[in-house]
């Protein structure tokens, strides 16, 4: 027998409208002409009714038997965990096609990739995510050891020396908008008229930890329009952050030759004792939580962004930075994104 037509609820609904229009005295002849059910049905939702509690609540239909199992969903994790290399494609990426080629090779049943894909939401709690890129010249062994061992070494000594602790890292904003995917009617690719231009801002900031009490705070600057940040920009934002906090600094920034090679930067710091640097390990941006500052601004709130000009971008980006300076909660999340032992 095939199931009527409508809702569990809605079949709940008619089940006992019939069960109460049969106890008001209806004549049963008129409830199935006014339902539209069966004689049967009805005598039938009666008995259910008088002998068997909750006979006529709804009960959803569990829809169609799933082709792969619970034993064989289980052993799909096993091998997607495994990932894509280990399958024979060159990278680690699951693409629908993919998936549904994996299935198909070890299961026997096929699957178009809009299926795989719900399929993957609802049974497995996956969900479409932009791969993060990670240099093939890591040394995994080695950012393992630095964040046993260097990092706290660091941090002791900093807060040994009463030290504040410096994140820095240095960005670019472009005048052509960060492009992120938006909503539209199906069919009607969205359109951002921006510029072409190359326009740019550089910036330079640094999330300070303070050495007893672990107050966080930002400290930014925008260099003027189309300027690439080099060691006399990195020394000037030095000492405008020196004067703010007089005391002595440790600054952990990323190995880039502005830092390590730059002759102001290296004059600035052989007069400036009190100012201690460490390096990050190398190929490793994740570690930095300043990298969080940028991503926040330029991949979240600037996201679409078409500045009419440089001034105006630049009017965003000191709104947005400022926000942050005084958005402690936010900066302790940047932190706490990555992998640094650092307690707050």
């Amino acid at each position: 027998m095939s199931r009527p037509l409508g809702t569990a609820a809605e079949l709940e609904r008619r089940r006992r409208r019939a069960v109460q229009l049969y106890r008001q005295g209806e004549r049963p002849t008129d409830i199935t002409r006014i339902l539209g059910i069966h004689r049967s049905s009805l005598y039938r939702w009666l008995a259910a009714d008088e002998h068997r509690p909750g006979g006529l609540t709804a009960r959803p239909h569990p829809g169609p038997t799933p082709r792969l199992s619970d034993g064989q969903l289980r052993e799909l994790e096993s091998l997607l965990e495994q990932g894509a290399k280990a399958h024979g494609w060159p990278n680690q990426l699951w693409t629908a096609a993919r998936v549904a080629q994996l299935i198909r090779r070890h299961f026997g049943v096929s699957y178009d990739a809009d299926h795989v894909r719900r399929f993957l939401r609802t049974r497995l709690g996956w969900t479409s995510q932009k791969p993060q890129r990670k240099a093939r010249e890591r040394d995994e062994d080695e950012i393992a050891r630095w964040l046993r061992e260097e990092f706290p070494r660091l941090v002791q000594e900093t807060t040994a020396r009463g030290a504040h602790l410096v994140l820095l890292d240095e960005a670019g904003f472009m005048l052509t908008p960060s492009v992120r995917r938006t909503l539209a009617k199906r069919g009607h690719t969205p359109i951002l008229d921006a510029w072409d231009r190359r326009d740019r801002i550089s910036a330079i900031s640094g999330i300070t930890v303070s050495p007893v009490r672990r107050r966080l705070n930002l400290y930014f600057d925008l260099l003027p329009d189309n300027a690439n940040v080099n060691g006399e920009a990195v020394v000037d934002f030095l000492k405008a952050l020196h004067r703010q906090l007089p005391g002595p600094l440790t600054v952990l920034w990323d190995r880039n030759q502005i830092h390590s090679r730059s002759k102001a930067v290296q004059a600035y710091l052989a007069g400036h004792p009190e100012i201690v640097v460490e390096d990050f390990p190398s190929y490793a941006p994740e570690l930095n939580p300043d990298e969080g500052v940028w991503g926040w601004t330029k991949y979240g709130k600037l996201a679409n962004l078409a500045a009419d000009d440089t001034d105006r971008l630049r009017d965003h980006l000191i709104d947005l930075l400022v926000e942050l300076k005084f958005s402690p909660e936010l900066l302790a999340a940047f932190i706490e994104h990555t992998d640094l032992p650092l307690k707050l």
